[in-house]
């Protein structure tokens, strides 16, 4: 059985469109729920429910909610709160279950579902193929006697549960006295606990993306689009800026002379400083097949390993868990550290920067570029219905572009797990070389699909 509904990151789609709909929600409840009822004793079962700030989480919600109470089970509603947040939520609650109603970077008009076991972490393709398989043979058989409803309450406090959990990463004693930082919070989920943050821990703060109404998260903001956090450091002459996506589990980082660090670079500087300071477990970082080649070298040169796995975080968590890492990531910004989280973190991962640049009192653009990254390029192609890398021309395209880089570098070609959208990337040494093979599978991709390069 193939997963129909989950993806590369839980469930995800166009708002009110299947499967991102009221029905699916219910269902996705009641079979989620029914999972996990009862695998840790005979306990009220309990999920927790969180969201960032999109207009479609107000839809999303109640049917989620009525689909956990309909089982029997009791829910907390945390209201918008990062994703990580919501990790951390569900273990201390010691619920059975956490949602985060989110679509993370990509625009308003999608949402998702993404869920977390009572250990905080991801889900694995096994329990979504069984939550599919609860669905499919319909998850009204769980519905629960009247007399053993769940019931519903809110969290008022759960953002400041999250502020101190925050703050308890950043090394004991330090401060960030003097540092003017502006922070990006993409108009999501971390509107109000990001700049709270920083300035409780002494920061000058310049809040941006900070006054979201439904439709404008990750509208030219945030991790995914730094431009507006650069301008803003540049205009305010801050010593660096901090951007998030719109749940916040991503990080991009931008110097006070306007440079964007990306999540590698950000992974090489956590990396060589938890190593020089007996911190860094494992003998290495995980990170993705995206991930470029000069954090690869970077680390190399350290006497590290860097260990790659399919795109997505929650691969990278499963590789860590599974031989003892203690940090991993993606180059779009996901940075895991598991001594503190269970999955990504924008907050956290800022902090352990914040860390490296306190200590060393020297500007961040002296500390932050610990590699050349060798040439990379990445475009994308939406399309619309059909299998546009199965057909020959791109094939074609394909094999013609990996001979031409043979023992020169590297292409990666793959479907995204949350858009209609296939991903060409290629890497080497000859970046005239690398961009012209690039552009020649988009174009068989785009000539096949009828669809235009998505950026």
């Amino acid at each position: 059985m193939t997963r129909k509904l989950f993806g590369t990151d839980g469930i995800r789609g166009t708002a009110n469109t299947h499967p991102m709909t009221p029905e699916v929600a219910l269902k996705v409840a009641m079979a989620a729920g029914r999972q996990f009822i009862g695998q840790r004793g005979g306990h009220r079962p309990l999920a927790v429910i969180g969201k960032d700030t999109r207009l479609s989480g107000y839809m999303l919600e109640p049917a989620l909610t009525a689909g956990f109470i309909a089982i029997g089970m009791d829910v907390v509603l945390v209201g918008p709160m990062p994703t990580p947040a919501v990790a951390m939520l569900t273990r201390s609650f010691r619920a059975d279950l956490g949602v985060v109603i989110s679509a993370s970077h990509n625009p308003y008009e999608d949402n998702g579902i993404k869920l977390f076991g009572p250990d905080g972490f991801k889900l694995s393709d096994e329990v979504e193929l069984e939550i599919e398989r609860r669905i499919e043979i319909g998850p009204e058989m769980y519905l629960a006697d009247p007399a053993k409803l769940g019931r519903a309450r809110r969290l008022e406090d759960a953002g400041g549960r999250y502020i101190e959990f925050v703050k308890n990463t950043f090394p004991r004693g330090s401060r960030l006295d003097g540092l003017r930082i502006v922070v990006d919070c993409a108009q999501g989920a971390a509107y109000k606990v990001a700049p709270r943050v920083l300035f409780e821990l002494g920061a000058d703060v310049i809040p941006i993306g900070v006054e979201p109404n439904g439709f404008n998260i990750n509208d030219k903001c945030g991790a995914t689009a730094p431009q507006a956090m650069r301008d803003a450091v540049l205009q305010h002459g801050a010593d660096l800026g901090i951007a998030l996506d719109g749940d916040a589990d991503r990080l991009i980082v931008c110097d006070e002379k306007g440079q964007i660090i990306d999540g590698d670079q950000v992974m090489a500087r956590i990396a060589g400083f938890w190593h020089a300071n007996g911190l860094l477990k494992g003998g290495g970082v995980v990170a993705t097949v995206m991930s470029n080649l000069g954090l690869e070298r970077y680390l190399g040169g350290l006497g590290l390993a860097l260990v790659r796995t399919s795109v997505g975080d929650r691969y990278v968590v499963e590789r860590m868990r599974a031989e003892g890492y203690n940090l991993g990531g993606e180059q779009s910004g996901h940075i895991v550290m598991s001594d503190y989280a269970t999955t990504g973190d924008g907050l956290i991962a800022a902090l352990q920067v914040l860390a490296v640049l306190v200590e060393s009192a020297r500007p961040l653009s002296e500390v932050a570029r610990v590699f050349t990254p060798l040439p990379q390029v990445l475009k994308n192609v939406r399309y619309g219905k059909g299998t546009p890398l199965e057909e020959k021309p791109v094939r074609d395209a394909i094999a013609e572009g990996e001979a031409q880089l043979a023992g020169q570098g590297r292409l990666l070609i793959r479907k995204s797990g949350t858009e209609s959208v296939i991903r060409v990337m290629a890497e080497g040494e000859d970046a005239a070389l690398i961009n012209r093979i690039v552009d020649d599978i988009v174009a068989a991709v785009r000539e096949t699909a009828g669809q235009k390069v998505a950026g």
